[in-house]
């Protein structure tokens, strides 16, 4: 399902100013040891390699990192987006200026590293609901301007995207409710005002507690029902009272032991925020010789 963004996400406007802003911050321009150390006419030879098991994410944009800094750098495709990962294996291979491709290093690590371990630990629970009919989905708790990537390394290991911003679709969280209760609204009111007065293109989704509120949930004509923080068996409890009149959400600690029960008790999705929040950066380095 990722691949239909192949060979895009690299090019997008965000994300090209992205690379900018990363090589600005690491001042790749101004590299006192390469300026002191190397002239601009010698050459290298390097290769990026995985040092740990995992799924391949962001290799066209560390190849763009190395397109942005300049120089004469050459580069060679080994492996794409999505493949699986063992200690050794090649990725990229660098040759040309030596001082470019140093300078343009770190950079091109850095996004590498986060977005495979995001796609590494997305196909680990991908793996696990393997069998049941849950999704695994991600949330907007992404690092700050790099949620772009972050959600598309999701999609490489397997998983898919909730909203990618607040203009996405209605989310009605408990901070909401609570809001609008004060001004005496009900549940199922606040949900057909949020009906009435968004886009029409729009879904509903509201995040209840207890089945109590999935009930009125039910009556206010939500699509999407978020379970937030209940235990499985509450769980499978609402699973049976929607019915199949809306989609259902699980979220609340997910983790790689809980998610096959919480995906047995029948929810349509699964929403984990560690995903993007609590990121393992997989293991690559770069190698470089003249």
């Amino acid at each position: 399902m990722w691949d239909r963004w192949a060979g895009v996400i690299e090019d997008r406007p965000e994300v090209l100013r992205l690379i900018d802003l990363a090589l600005a911050e690491d001042r790749a321009f101004d590299d006192v040891t390469a300026d002191a150390l190397l002239a601009r006419d010698v050459s290298g030879r390097g290769t990026i390699r995985a040092k740990d098991h995992g799924i391949l994410a962001g290799m066209r944009v560390a190849l763009k990192v190395f397109h942005r800094v300049g120089g004469v750098v050459r580069t060679e495709v080994l492996m794409t987006d999505g493949q699986p990962l063992k200690p050794g294996d090649a990725i990229i291979k660098l040759s040309g200026s030596a001082s470019s491709i140093l300078r343009g290093e770190r950079t091109a690590l850095n996004f590498l590293q986060r977005m495979s371990g995001i796609a590494t630990e997305t196909s680990r629970l991908v793996e696990a609901v393997a069998g049941y009919k849950a999704r695994i989905v991600d949330t907007r708790k992404t690092a700050p301007g790099l949620r772009r990537l972050d959600k598309h390394a999701v999609r490489v290991g397997g998983g898919f995207n909730h909203r990618m911003g607040l203009a996405d679709g209605v989310l009605i969280k408990d901070n909401h409710i609570s809001v609008m209760r004060r001004k005496g609204k009900s549940l199922a009111a606040i949900i057909r005002m949020a009906a009435a007065n968004a886009p029409h293109t729009l879904k509903i989704e509201v995040e209840v507690d207890s089945l109590a509120q999935v009930e009125e949930a039910l009556s206010g004509g939500a699509h999407i029902i978020m379970l937030d923080d209940m235990s499985t068996d509450e769980m499978r409890e609402a699973v049976e009272l929607v019915g199949g009149r809306a989609l259902v959400e699980a979220s609340g600690g997910v983790t790689y032991e809980s998610v096959a029960a919480v995906a047995a008790t029948g929810v349509d999705l699964i929403s984990v925020g560690a995903l993007t929040h609590s990121v393992k950066a997989l293991d690559i380095n770069l190698d470089l010789v003249t």
